[in-house]
């Protein structure tokens, strides 16, 4: 297992915005991909250096189709960039191509001081023989290099335990480990089911949990919350925040999306990860009525263990 970087280290012109560099697909529906990236990472303080690895064919349905970028037209845009600006943290999306994974393994090595979060999104939509190379890659190239994974418990377990055969689901825990044979020192688990309607995210290491959050269970179906949760979660450990405060504001930004999220078509719902703005444009005109605006954004009030979603 390659050795943990330092995620206490702040950006090196505090004067400026930290900088984060995101490989995601397009998504012309606004759900999750690139969109999503853009906006939780913005959110968070970050300036975005956003390289496209292909486009989506997709609705706030399903994915029906994806059209993958050459792998040299997505490594050209990566090193052209940080050739430019320097970056605090990497987020990996979808590739959508073993060739393209490679290109990115090949650019996150040259960048070895530099945090990767690698998310995995669920490929069901995908056919079988194209699901399993990918992650075949993904695992042999990504992995190694990944200093945090970020994924779905089933999506995760599918891949990571394909041979679990005990009677209970498999652990955080179990899974951070089954992440640590490919070099990954922490992995935040998403979407467990517990008890009295409630889904829990655990952050963990091969040795222990070090955080466990738990969500009341949403009676919509969300597309892009993974996304949202990975990107603003990069973008926050590339401000300086240590792994654990970076997991817990990621996921109570997460939270507070979810919690404003709306139906934008026919399909699932979509978190609004701009919420704040309109909060602050609510608070503008309460001043201006006179009344006192209530903070929305003060993370002590939604504490890793009490988030509602």
């Amino acid at each position: 297992m390659s050795d943990p970087i330092d995620l206490n280290s702040p950006p090196s012109s505090p004067a400026s915005l930290p900088c984060v560099m995101t490989f995601n697909a397009n998504d012309p529906s606004g759900a999750g991909g690139l969109s999503a990236d853009l906006t939780a990472m913005s959110s968070a303080s970050a300036h975005v250096l956003s390289v496209v690895t292909g486009t989506y064919v997709r609705d706030t349905s399903e994915v029906r189709d994806f059209f993958a970028f050459d792998e040299d037209a997505v490594a050209e845009q990566a090193r052209c960039a940080l050739e430019d600006i320097p970056v605090h943290a990497i987020k990996v999306g979808f590739a959508g191509s073993p060739e393209t994974l490679s290109a990115i393994a090949e650019i996150t090595s040259d960048y070895a001081e530099v945090p990767v979060i690698a998310y995995m999104p669920d490929l069901s939509w995908w056919n079988e023989v194209d699901i399993e190379t990918y992650l075949d890659a993904f695992a042999d190239l990504v992995l190694p290099q990944t200093t945090v994974l970020v994924g779905n418990h089933s999506t995760l377990c599918r891949w990571l335990l394909p041979d679990w055969e005990a009677d209970r689901p498999p652990l955080a825990r179990e899974v951070a480990q089954a992440a640590a044979q490919h070099g990954v020192p922490y992995t935040l688990v998403t979407g467990f089911n517990a008890a009295d309607q409630f889904i829990e995210s655990h952050l963990a290491s091969p040795e222990t949990v070090l955080a466990t959050a738990r969500y009341e269970r949403f009676e919509a179906t969300f597309s892009g919350a993974g996304d949202t949760l990975s990107a603003a979660l990069c973008a926050l450990l590339a401000s300086g925040i240590d792994l654990q405060g970076a997991c817990a504001e990621a996921l109570t930004y997460l939270d507070q999306c979810l919690d404003a999220g709306f139906q934008p078509g026919m399909g699932h719902a979509v978190p609004d990860r701009l919420f704040w703005a309109h909060d602050e444009a609510d608070d503008a005109a309460a001043e201006d009525a006179g009344d006192s605006p209530d903070s929305t954004l003060d993370s002590d009030h939604f504490p890793l263990d009490t988030t509602r979603h």
